[in-house]
């Protein structure tokens, strides 16, 4: 099968497209033949450097994947070949996303919702599963509650304003002044440019925040909580504050989920939930894609198409 194979870590440029044997699903997974990979920023930051990520043989970078099963190990149940399945298997561990097949545990992967085209379904998993566990597992979001959502027309930014919404909460977003009308078609009820005023200065007794930023950003989203509030920091545990004093600051890491994954699809087919596709390419321009995400400044979700 094809896959971009990274042969050094470093540029993008060690990231070829190599023939590589095709792998066979084990007891309890399937074999999914790919039809779109979804590009994140985990995937150029392990390609630079290979990370904590555990490498197979051949190191083969992506996660986020739609596409058909074409195989089924012993002891699966829950598909059949010829079902179409989105998800985000294996993370932290090598997926290989960006390739012809993968093979992922059946429960890392779940029905691709009908709504969405395979290049829509793939731009879902890791962000969205992100959003859901810091918003929803989390900070138990609740009706009436105000969420502050950092870097909102992101990756992860534009599909958490979208499910705090949908969970009934007042969405306030930070984003430049470029992308306020946009965020507000998705359902923020307010917008912040963070080029024209420190967020702190705008904003107020909020119960949740989402830091996807980093930085100084968490210690800075403390002043906007209210008491008893709750801080979510997504880009490691040394973004977290030394003291929190009296709200509650958690670090989370996205994992595999199963349940996840159809409670996004439900709101997909609720019209409640739409992944936005900033670029679409071919598999074999994967450091292209890299180097556009790189640059910082897409809307919503780069997209590889693979079959």
């Amino acid at each position: 099968m094809r896959a971009m194979v990274v042969t050094e870590f470093g540029d993008s440029e060690k990231m070829v497209e190599r023939e590589v044997d095709r792998p066979e699903p084990g007891l309890n997974e399937v074999l999914v033949r790919v039809c779109a990979a979804g590009v994140n920023p985990v995937d150029w930051k392990t390609r630079r450097s290979g990370g904590l990520i555990e490498w197979g043989a051949v190191p083969v970078v992506g996660w986020d994947v739609s596409g058909t099963v074409e195989a089924v190990g012993g002891g699966v149940t829950i598909f059949r070949p010829g079902d179409e399945v989105y998800g985000m298997p294996l993370f932290p561990r090598q997926a290989g996303g960006y390739a012809e097949y993968v093979v992922a545990p059946a429960r890392h992967l779940a029905p691709k919702p009908a709504a969405l085209s395979h290049v829509e379904a793939a731009a879902l998993p890791l962000a969205a599963l992100t959003a859901w566990q810091a918003l929803v597992d989390t900070a138990d979001v609740r009706p009436g509650e105000r969420v502050l959502v950092h870097a909102a027309a992101g990756g992860v930014g534009h599909l958490a304003v979208q499910i705090a919404k949908a969970r009934g909460a007042y969405v306030i977003g930070t984003a430049s002044a470029g992308k306020h009308e946009l965020l507000r078609s998705l359902g923020a009820d307010e917008v912040v440019d963070y080029r024209e005023v420190a967020f702190e200065d705008a904003v107020s007794a909020v119960d949740v925040v989402l830091d996807g930023l980093g930085g100084d950003t968490a210690e800075r989203s403390l002043k906007v909580l209210r008491p008893g509030g709750r801080l979510v920091t997504l880009p490691g545990p040394d973004a977290l504050p030394a003291e929190p004093g009296d709200v509650r600051a958690d670090w989370v890491l996205v994992e595999p989920d199963h349940l996840g994954l159809r409670e996004i699809a439900a709101l997909v087919e609720a019209g409640s939930l739409k992944p936005l596709i900033d670029t679409v390419l071919p598999l074999e321009r994967a450091a292209e894609a890299h180097g556009i995400g790189e640059l910082g400044r897409t809307t919503g979700k780069i997209v590889l198409t693979v079959a």
